[in-house]
């Protein structure tokens, strides 16, 4: 969701108060992130992430081999062979056949990313979710509803395991025919599922301002969520006699 301009503002504000390498990770939905590492690279990032060009692009990261190309010349230039990642790339590039039915099914990058806010890395999962369930015709209904339901939440940070949450409330909804209304009417009726459940009740921490406190009351149905760290609730492990009854149940003999 970084776009080229604000990475440029963002990179400077990061580097002035933190001491620690500044890494960027970013997916290509959109198809123009190659542009926003290129900005944050003359922002003085640390590190950025690119990918193999042939695996690249879409809901994986911008391209390795254009990336290289870009920053020739350039004074931060990185040295790398070119024609040799090229090679590799091709090779890839008829690997990658075999896995077809994995794709995401984008043709072309799009930017309704910014719109529904889906992660690179959850999009190809989302969709065949969406099939295993008999959504395939849907699929923008659920697109549309992750955006209400990320609302809904909050507009919190949407990475794993919290997008899936997003992305579970919103096939809730899509399956069940249900609207932002229907929900708030009916949620005392209604079986949330168990990742929505998890989230309110704070087993995957706390957001800063808390979660939408009538829609918390419709999720819990009554039960009190966590105020402090979910680790604070589980039982201690030791880990040395955890190991060695790992070893004895899973040894190779």
């Amino acid at each position: 969701l970084l776009q080229p301009y604000a990475a440029e503002m963002l990179i400077p504000a990061l580097k002035e108060v933190v001491d620690l390498p500044i890494h960027l990770h970013t997916h290509d939905t959109s198809s123009m992130q190659a542009a926003t590492l290129l900005k944050a690279i003359e922002a003085d990032v640390d590190i950025v992430d690119a990918c193999l060009s042939s695996m690249s692009g879409l809901t994986s990261q911008p391209n390795l081999n254009s990336m290289i190309a870009i920053m020739q010349g350039q004074p931060r230039e990185q040295k790398y062979n070119l024609a040799s990642l090229n090679q590799y790339a091709n090779y890839w590039e008829d690997a990658r056949e075999i896995y077809y039915p994995f794709e995401s099914g984008l043709k072309a990058g799009t930017a309704e990313v910014y719109e529904h806010e889906i992660p690179g890395g959850q999009y190809s999962n989302l969709r065949p979710q969406a099939i295993a369930l008999g959504l395939e015709h849907k699929f923008e209904e659920v697109k549309k509803n992750y955006s209400v339901v990320n609302k809904m939440f909050g507009d919190i940070v949407k990475v794993t395991p919290s997008s899936k949450v997003v992305g579970d409330m919103a096939i809730f909804m899509t399956s069940n025919g249900l609207s932002e209304a229907d929900v708030m009417e009916q949620g005392a009726t209604l079986a949330f599922p168990d990742s929505v459940i998890d989230l309110f009740k704070g087993n995957l921490g706390q957001t800063n301002d808390g979660f939408p406190e009538a829609l918390s009351k419709l999720i819990l149905k009554g039960d009190k969520p966590f105020t402090d760290a979910p680790n604070a609730h589980l039982a201690p492990i030791d880990f040395d006699t955890e190991f060695a009854a790992f070893q004895q149940a899973f040894d190779d003999e």
